[in-house]
């Protein structure tokens, strides 16, 4: 029988607990294929409830350590590496990375202003796929639209922090940022990162731009046109454009349930794998954390092998804490980690950033540190001081409440809707899509004209292939983030009778 100590003053008991057991599966006291004690009989051993151990085994479940049987129990998932098989975590200290070179705390009004592209939109959207082409017809509702809600935007903070940003940093709103962003924000995001991602990163190591796409443009830079780049397929279309538009070699790696498949990075000879693993657009898989770890290998392999993980949509995971992140458990400096700010706020509020290993921070600093950060000075005080402050925890915490609801609503509308028969939800209670499998006679195709001709919009699976088979899926996205739950039942009802004249 598992036994462990706990410390009430350390956070909460299924965390402690999570964190126990996973520790024991990592040193291999419990085995691969070893079952867990049963949810009662831990509780009883351990004297806390068995809510606390369906908890913390949930969350081991949802990272991949174990898995459930029906009616058997928990058992350890296979293919997890030991811990003595990891090398313990490299990632510098702030101290440590103070010792980089100082040149990108320094300011530099001679830098050329020099900009490599803005993008259009931060989100993973559908702008590709017809249905916002001004040509297409008028949409009523849209069950794929990549709007986000604006109705809780916290409008009166956001004026507040300008109005102190104004009054109390005049001399340096009239500076001009350094080339990765101005310390202030560079320090919050570092923060942030540490208390919600358990990222040990120095603000040296952040480098803040306009939009995820002027990173992406950097990082080729940085690591080079001559390398092989490789994407998930199904995915973001615009991605690869964006590759191929940089004369760079861009190919496709296909999904299985754990993620990202390891054989076609080696099959496509990547040297980049850009994935992205904390839910995935458009499956929504989450990549275990056997997975995660063979990325790692994959990518220590070979010299200039690198992962670039987008946490895109991370923030809002319904059940469980967040997956941690491949930058965490990286321990050779093979992690590009980048996110924005467009899905947590709005995606008006044009700012990303990356997290440079170390290593390419001083490759950063010596080949483009000549670069003009495309952020203005003031955007980055207002949302450094909006982060510092705690306002902008209070905001994600505040959506992933009210999104989480909302979620539940719409799903339950769904399922009053439909027989049981007529489909099968696909969702990991995370992010703000799922994906509803419709049991229809109808192709992907078929099915979205005849929706469009009644003033629907709506996206499948199919249209993001990028290998263009044209293989029906029959599974469409739902994001409902900025959905009109109004609006939804009668666009359901639609959705339904058409599924009902074509079983």
């Amino acid at each position: 029988m598992l036994t462990y100590s706990f410390d009430k003053s350390k956070g909460p008991l299924y965390q402690q607990v999570y964190q126990a057991v996973k520790e024991d599966i990592l040193k291999g006291k419990i085995r691969p294929e070893d079952k867990l004690p049963s949810k009662r009989n831990l509780a009883k051993n351990l004297g806390c409830s068995t809510i606390t151990i369906e908890n913390a085994y949930n969350q081991l479940m949802i990272e991949g350590f174990v898995y459930s049987k029906e009616k058997r129990g928990y058992y350890v998932a296979e293919g997890i590496p030991l811990m003595e098989q990891v090398r313990p975590l490299l990632h510098p200290t702030f101290h440590q990375v103070e010792s980089l070179d100082d040149s990108i705390s320094q300011t530099d009004s001679n830098n050329p202003s020099l900009r490599l592209g803005q993008a259009v939109d931060d989100g993973w959207s559908g702008k590709e796929n017809g249905l916002n082409d001004i040509s297409a017809p008028l949409i009523d509702f849209d069950f794929s639209s990549s709007r986000i809600e604006t109705s809780h935007f916290p409008f009166s903070v956001m004026a507040k922090m300008i109005r102190e940003t104004i009054s109390k940093q005049k001399e340096d709103l009239l500076e001009v940022s350094p080339s990765g962003g101005v310390r202030a924000l560079r320090e919050a995001i570092a923060e942030h990162l540490a208390s919600f991602r358990g990222m040990n990163v120095s603000p040296k190591q952040i480098i803040v731009g306009a939009g995820t796409e002027y990173l992406y443009r950097l990082i080729i830079q940085l690591l080079g046109r001559e390398k092989v780049y490789c994407i998930e397929n199904p995915g973001y279309k615009k991605l690869k454009k964006i590759y191929e538009s940089n004369k760079v070699t861009c190919c496709l790696a296909g999904m299985d349930e754990k993620g990202i498949k390891i054989g076609d990075l080696r099959q496509n000879k990547a040297d980049i794998a850009h994935i992205n693993p904390a839910h995935h657009f458009p499956t929504g898989i989450s990549t275990q954390i056997a997975r995660r770890y063979e990325l790692l290998a994959f990518a220590n392999e070979r010299p200039g092998r690198y992962i670039i993980e987008d946490d895109y949509d991370s923030e809002f995971r319904f059940t469980g804490k967040p997956l941690p992140t491949l930058q965490s458990i990286d321990a050779s400096e093979k992690v590009i980690y980048l996110n924005t700010f467009s899905k947590s706020l709005t995606s008006t509020i044009r700012i990303s950033y990356m997290v440079l290993p170390t290593h390419l921070v001083h490759r950063y600093e010596r080949e483009l540190g000549f670069y003009s950060c495309t952020v203005s000075t003031f955007e980055q005080y207002w949302l450094a001081r909006f982060i510092q402050e705690g306002y902008f925890e209070k905001h994600i915490n505040r959506m992933r409440l009210y999104y989480g609801r909302k979620r539940e609503s719409i799903l339950k509308k769904i399922q009053a809707c439909f027989l049981e028969k007529q489909y099968e939800l696909i969702e990991n209670q995370a992010g703000l899509h799922f994906i509803l499998k419709l049991r229809t006679s109808l192709g992907d195709e078929e099915v979205k004209s005849r929706l469009l001709e009644q003033g629907i919009g709506i996206h499948s699976l199919s249209d993001y292939d990028m290998k263009d088979s044209q293989k029906d899926t029959h599974c469409f996205l739902i994001n409902y983030a900025g959905m009109d739950l109004d609006l939804l039942e009668k666009a359901l009802i639609k959705l339904k009778e058409l599924v009902d004249a074509h079983p």
